[in-house]
């Protein structure tokens, strides 16, 4: 079991925190060699232990951002506390950004839409109508911008596009609503701690784009029910004003599932009178129409209804358009 801990933490410490955070870094290469710590995040089961959701709890409950040492002391001292928390949360990445990617996607649907997005979180990414984009190529020259009728957003969603661009809009939303199995409130000071916990130190930009999308979502909630996304679709689904274009978006959320679960979701979505958006791994699911080669993708695959439309970077940093479907096949 400490093995499977410590290779997880070392794994995480080598190729998933340096770039992003090298303060999560540190204390990932110090869980690897520490016997003590790995035996608390042994108390865990392994989707709970994960360093992104033990540290994002430990700051929460009041861990200092700093060295390693001093995270450790916290930690030993405050064990049960951060066991029991890290029992009853889960990673939840609402990074707006994502919708950079989706939009792509989202171009190719005629409004008004509603749209219905799975995993929802706190709905950050309800509100691709809200934000502006900016679309840079590989050498940092604007390519395209997109802004609200009514001006520039102060959440603005910048990626990086190479290649073809296709035509872009921002989507007419008329009604957005989520479902998750823990919602987050933006207006409860609680939920938007435990929100800003999730971003990684050094995320001095995500930091501020997650601020300024949580004061567009509490201006404008929108509708969240909490439960599971199976058990919830079709109840959810028949709320959507009948006027507009039902679009469910699972943006990041099927990887969280089991593959009969996953499959079982993809079924009853395709069941809906809906449109559906979606990115993940290329090798996740059998649901793309027509099959595609995971090992002709650098990032995760966008689709439409199943059809690829892009292969993108999975937070939306970067995306290329990949054809094959276009606005007359929408």
């Amino acid at each position: 079991m400490t093995d499977a801990v410590a290779e997880r933490y070392d794994r995480f410490a080598r190729e998933e925190a340096p770039g992003r955070s090298e303060v999560y870094a540190e204390w990932a290469a110090g869980v690897a060699t520490d016997d003590d710590v790995q035996a608390v995040l042994e108390r865990l089961t392994p989707q709970q232990r994960q360093p992104p959701l033990v540290f994002a709890v430990s700051r929460l409950l009041g861990a200092p951002v700093g060295g390693y040492r001093r995270w450790r002391e916290f930690v030993l001292a405050h064990a049960d506390e951060l066991v029991a928390e890290c029992t009853r949360r889960g990673v939840q990445i609402n990074e707006p950004l994502r919708l950079a990617a989706l939009l792509p996607a989202l171009s190719l649907i005629e409004g008004p839409i509603a749209l219905l997005e799975l995993g929802a979180a706190a709905g950050l990414c309800l509100y691709p109508d809200r934000f502006s984009f900016r679309i840079d190529g590989p050498d940092g020259i604007l390519r395209r911008r997109l802004d609200p009728p009514d001006g520039p957003s102060p959440v603005l969603l910048t990626s990086t596009v190479s290649g073809e661009l296709p035509d872009l809009r921002l989507p007419e939303v008329i009604w957005r609503a989520g479902i998750d199995l823990d919602p987050i409130d933006v207006r409860a000071p609680a939920d938007r701690a435990w929100l800003e916990s999730l971003i990684w130190p050094g995320e001095h930009e995500r930091s501020e784009r997650i601020a300024h999308a949580m004061g567009v979502v509490a201006a404008d909630p929108p509708l969240l029910r909490a439960g599971d996304a199976i058990e919830q679709l079709e109840t959810m689904a028949e709320a959507a004003p009948a006027e507009a274009t039902l679009v469910v978006t699972t943006p990041g959320m099927l990887v969280y599932l089991p593959r009969p679960r996953r499959a079982e979701l993809i079924d009853r979505i395709r069941a809906l009178d809906a449109r559906w958006i979606t990115i993940d791994p290329p090798a996740l699911h059998d649901a793309w129409r027509p099959a595609i080669d995971p090992a002709a993708f650098r990032g995760f695959a966008v689709a439409l209804d199943g059809r690829v439309v892009a292969d993108a970077d999975p937070l939306g940093r970067w995306w290329e358009w990949r054809a094959g479907i276009g606005p007359d096949a929408a």
